[in-house]
């Protein structure tokens, strides 16, 4: 089993940072745990339906929001891919 170090270290880097909210956390734990089920290969290909499932959020447009803010405050890259049929790329910068 993989040490909870990511999630331990996105904790305490976003401690003093109020633009994160409980949909940035709940999209980032969401991401880690996507990243282990797959074998912790980063970057990972992502289709953002599976993400929202596992963060339990129902829209698109807030999960799209959260993924930009994290991405915009430095805390993944983000590349999107624009097709329904091809994943996007998330980079979990540890």
């Amino acid at each position: 089993m993989l040490s909870i170090n990511p999630l331990s270290d996105f904790f305490n880097a976003i401690e003093k940072d109020a633009r994160i909210s409980i949909t940035h956390i709940g999209i980032y734990a969401a991401l880690l745990q996507y990243w282990q089920v797959n074998e912790c290969v980063n970057p990972i290909r992502v289709y953002s339906y599976e993400v929202m499932k596992i963060a339990k959020i129902s829209a698109h447009a807030t999960y799209h929001k959260s993924v930009k803010d994290l991405n915009a405050f430095g805390y993944i890259r983000y590349e999107p891919s624009f097709k329904r049929n091809s994943p996007s790329k998330v980079y979990l910068l540890f």
